[in-house]
């Protein structure tokens, strides 16, 4: 990925740009009162713990994290030993945007599979169990898969609990991705539950940064069984935070009274937006399913560099020629139709 403008008046290159939504960051103000114990024990951060498996089911254990990177690959490292590999997309973040930190720091082999859409399938796993118990290759232990996908596309509920059957046959773990989870539970008018526990993942990245949060994630164990040990991979990954009571007060904030889920709505909406004022464009096309909320388009390379003067996006590929806006919970209608204008001038320049 690659090009982006400097003197940006409005950036549609990731929803990591936009600020924190006003009532997370009120949520930090009134955490923000007093002395409390640290290192998660606080109060308000076991209250949250009581929230989160309100959300994830009762026997959920969960630890919360800075970053998406650590959440996936401390969470990974808690069920792999350094024989193990996780299977995944080519186009997951794992593989394609975690600059080798799977292998860095967690020890794991990552093996990319042929995806369709962003999606892998079991068709695309059974080949790789010919590799369990065969000393000379490392033994697939995890498999991952992202809701939404890095392409902004959804699995079906009925494709996650067909991984999950194939998995727990095969004596594999089912990991979820989960950075835009909200996103897709928008798109599919599910819960959290209903998109994960009750589909037979075992474990999940859940992300918040991306919906309206300053900086938080959590590592979601499900299948109480796994990452008994996480506590210790996650004060040794450096993830383990002293004041905890301002990652977790975002969480409360973020899960009470249906925020998240009015914050993916709008961001999901404005890419819809976008995509309806866009399409009709003569030398434009709408090159992926627009379900969440990013859009991916191919249009000419100059129309391209005409709007990077501009406007700030990603150039997802090369050739042939794509590139990727995203939009965020904060993301408007004006900004939208005006950004759409500004498409329709640069491909008819």
């Amino acid at each position: 990925m690659a090009g982006h403008s400097q003197n940006v008046l409005h950036t549609f290159v990731s929803d990591n740009t936009s600020g924190a939504h006003p009532e997370i960051l009120a949520a930090l103000s009134e955490a923000n009162q007093g002395n409390v114990l640290s290192y998660g024990q606080d109060p308000l951060s076991l209250r949250v713990d009581e929230l989160m498996r309100e959300s994830f089911g009762g026997q959920a254990r969960i630890h919360y994290v800075l970053t998406g990177t650590a959440a996936n690959v401390l969470g990974l490292r808690a069920m792999t030993e350094t024989w193990n590999s996780v299977l995944c997309s080519d186009t997951a973040h794992i593989h394609v945007d975690e600059c080798g930190a799977p292998e860095a720091f967690g020890g794991i082999k990552v093996v990319p599979l042929p995806s369709v859409d962003g999606k892998i399938n079991v068709r695309s796993l059974a080949p790789q169990l010919e590799k369990k118990g065969f000393v000379h290759h490392s033994q697939p232990r995890v498999v991952q898969i992202t809701q939404c996908t890095e392409l902004g596309t959804l699995y079906t509920p009925e494709e996650i609990r067909e991984l999950a059957d194939f998995c727990h046959a095969n004596g594999l773990i089912l990991h979820l991705d989960g950075a835009r989870l909200a996103n897709a539970c928008a798109a599919l008018g599910l819960n959290f539950r209903e998109m994960t526990t009750d589909l037979g993942v075992d474990a999940l990245s859940f992300g918040g940064t991306k919906n309206g949060m300053l900086a938080g994630e959590a590592v979601v164990f499900i299948n109480p069984e796994l990452g008994l040990d996480f506590p210790y991979v996650r004060k040794q990954g450096m993830q383990l935070v002293a004041k905890m009571r301002f990652v977790t007060a975002q969480f409360e904030r973020y899960l009470q009274d249906g925020l998240w889920l009015e914050n993916a709505t709008r961001a999901n909406a404005a890419a819809r937006r976008l995509r309806d004022r866009v399409r009709d464009i003569p030398g434009l096309t709408i090159t992926r399913p627009v379900q969440t909320n990013a859009v991916f388009a191919g249009l000419p390379r100059a129309a391209v560099d005409r709007l990077l003067r501009r406007y700030s996006f990603y150039v997802w590929r090369e050739d042939p020629l794509e590139v990727r806006w995203m939009t965020a919970f904060n993301t408007t209608d004006a900004e939208v139709d005006a950004f759409a204008e500004a498409v329709a001038r640069a491909v008819d320049a």
